[in-house]
């Protein structure tokens, strides 16, 4: 295509540069002190999905995915795998990251590769976090 807009053009960048290999490679590396970090961090994760207009409709799934960690940590829900936890702690700690692959600041795509690695992570543990989910649900009839 000879005449795309610019912002789909920086959209097929972006699906370029973030893709499994990148997304595998990422969460590989993640550890125990970035689960830390990523709890320090809870609440300038909330504001930035919040005052993100593209990724507003992930707020509450960035919630989910936060209590998710946090009952984690505290030993309350068990059930989750390592991989799942790694992947929650690369997606939300990527939207922090000032140096991403396209930076936040510029209007209108800034968000583009945020929602690209959240959306890719979500695809990964969905199944979990319906667990996650159905567990709380169930913690809260007793």
């Amino acid at each position: 295509m000879f005449f795309t807009n610019k912002k789909e053009a920086d959209k097929n960048v972006v699906e370029k540069k973030i893709d499994d290999v990148y997304m595998e490679e990422k969460v590989s590396e993640v550890n125990d002190g970035d689960v830390e970090i990523l709890l320090e961090n809870e609440e300038e994760i909330s504001k930035k999905l919040a005052g993100a207009n593209s990724l507003s409709k992930y707020v509450e799934i960035g919630k989910i995915m936060l209590g998710m960690v946090k009952d984690m940590k505290r030993g309350e829900y068990t059930s989750v795998p390592w991989f799942v936890i790694a992947t929650i702690v690369m997606a939300l700690l990527y939207m922090l990251n000032p140096l991403d692959i396209v930076p936040d600041f510029i209007p209108g795509v800034g968000y583009i590769d945020d929602l690209a690695v959240l959306s890719l992570g979500m695809g990964w543990i969905e199944t979990d976090i319906h667990k996650y989910l159905d567990w709380k649900l169930s913690q809260a009839d007793v």
